[in-house]
């Protein structure tokens, strides 16, 4: 938006930064992951990303101590029970033809499934075609991309430590990040993330979007667990308080993660009103039936 119409506000060292759209940068994830070779990455950043929200290494060790002493002595037992029994005889073979997976009729085919069935068809194509179109009579933010899409650096130059964030993910199998943006009202601006994973890395939108969910009931962003989006595995959407300084206009902001196989959708939405929760999930709803 245009300096005239985004409150601009003053931020302490300590503070998240906030991306294009005035939210807050999502959180660096909690480890870094490996970077793959063909990727540029900055030299500059070593450090570790601190674990946060992950089960601790000493709960994982006892439980799996657990689990294989479980394993071992019921395996022992069961060997002891079955030594003292009579074999039990198999039953007859009587099925006439146990041919499995049986062939196809001579000159047969095998027909595809139609495009709208096929979910891989959908998000192997152009992911901008995805994107929920931008309202009638919106408006196009100045921060908006041109093409529709933000490279993976650009991408993570967004959260509040770069490096770490890019070389998590990278290890996560990101592919590349479609986005839309558009302004209705005097104020409102609203922005839609499509962040795609490979493939072979089946978790990493999951994972994505779990990541960026739980930090959202921390004070300095939604300071609330949100609310379950209807028709979505996992997803949420939040509501933050307003933000209120001296000086300025009250600003407020509203979020949604959910994630639809390999991609991961993040929304946000600014005012300088209030944004009610029908206004995000509402939004958020339609972009996952895109999907």
């Amino acid at each position: 938006m245009e300096a005239t119409e985004t409150p601009e506000h003053a931020e302490s060292a300590a503070a998240p930064e906030r991306s294009a759209t005035g939210q807050a940068a999502p959180q660096a994830p909690e480890a870094a992951a490996p970077v793959t070779p063909d990727a540029a990455v900055p030299e500059a950043e070593t450090a570790v990303v601190p674990s946060r929200g992950r089960r601790a290494g000493r709960t994982v060790a006892l439980i799996a101590v657990a689990a294989v002493l479980g394993i071992v002595g019921g395996t022992a037992v069961g060997y002891g029970v079955q030594a003292e029994r009579e074999p039990t005889p198999l039953p007859a073979l009587n099925q006439a033809d146990l041919a499995y997976p049986k062939p196809l009729p001579k000159g047969g085919t095998i027909e595809p499934l139609p495009v709208s069935e096929d979910r891989g068809a959908k998000t192997e194509g152009d992911l901008r075609k995805l994107l929920l179109p931008k309202p009638a009579g919106a408006k196009t933010p100045d921060f908006a991309d041109d093409d529709g899409w933000l490279t993976v650096p650009e991408y993570a130059s967004e959260f509040d430590r770069p490096g770490p964030a890019l070389r998590h993910e990278l290890g996560n199998g990101i592919r590349r990040v479609a986005t839309t943006s558009w302004r209705t009202g005097e104020f409102r601006v609203t922005e839609i993330r499509l962040v795609q994973f490979r493939p072979s890395d089946f978790l990493g939108a999951k994972d994505h979007s779990e990541d960026q969910m739980s930090y959202m009931g921390d004070d300095e962003f939604a300071g609330n667990e949100g609310d379950a989006l209807k028709s979505s595995a996992n997803g949420r959407y939040y509501v933050f308080p307003v933000h209120k300084e001296a000086g300025y206009l009250d600003l407020y902001e509203a979020r949604a993660y959910l994630h639809r196989g390999d991609v991961a959708v993040e929304i946000f939405m600014i005012d300088t009103k209030k944004i009610s929760k029908k206004d995000i999930a509402s939004v958020a709803e339609r972009q996952l039936g895109r999907l």
